[in-house]
């Protein structure tokens, strides 16, 4: 891209293998974003790519949470359980470690809420997309780069 005399080049991301301390493909991507350590890559690229257009424009956006352990999901799970009395109540916030794509690396819980409507708005630009109409921050890729995002679901239970 040019503006007056100078040039800038776009950010070169790159996905490495890295040293593994558990089973599975583990995968650094040079030059991503913050918070996406742990992520599948193809998120991660498409996530640093947004999170850079966001900052052009002015927007403020970053993840909270992104790859978690199968130990911190479950306890986001027990505390749910805990906090709602139920499963079936809990799984609308918060899924067993099992199911959850935060652990698999496919999720990414982002802020702040300006952020977060402008990646609904633009998102799919990269192929991210607001998975649940209940919870504002929570993205994944679900379409193709530049084409619409599927409907969202109520909730994560409903998966």
């Amino acid at each position: 891209m040019v503006i007056g005399a100078l040039a800038f080049a776009a950010p070169v991301l790159m996905a490495v293998p890295v040293a593994q301390a558990a089973p599975g493909p583990q995968w650094a991507v040079v030059g991503s974003a913050e918070g996406t350590e742990g992520l599948d890559p193809a998120l991660t690229v498409a996530y640093t790519l947004a999170e850079n257009a966001a900052h052009v424009e002015g927007v403020p956006l970053y993840i909270n949470s992104g790859h978690r352990t199968h130990a911190e999901q479950q306890a986001l799970w027990d505390q749910g359980l805990a906090t709602y009395g139920s499963p079936e109540e809990a799984r609308r916030w918060v899924l067993p470690p099992e199911e959850s794509t935060h652990v698999t690396g496919r999720a990414i819980d982002v802020g702040p809420q300006e952020g977060a409507l402008w990646l609904e708005r633009n998102g799919n630009r990269w192929g991210l997309c607001r998975t649940f109409l209940n919870e504002w921050w929570h993205f994944e890729l679900a379409t193709l780069p530049g084409t619409p995002c599927p409907p969202m679901l109520p909730d994560a239970g409903h998966r």
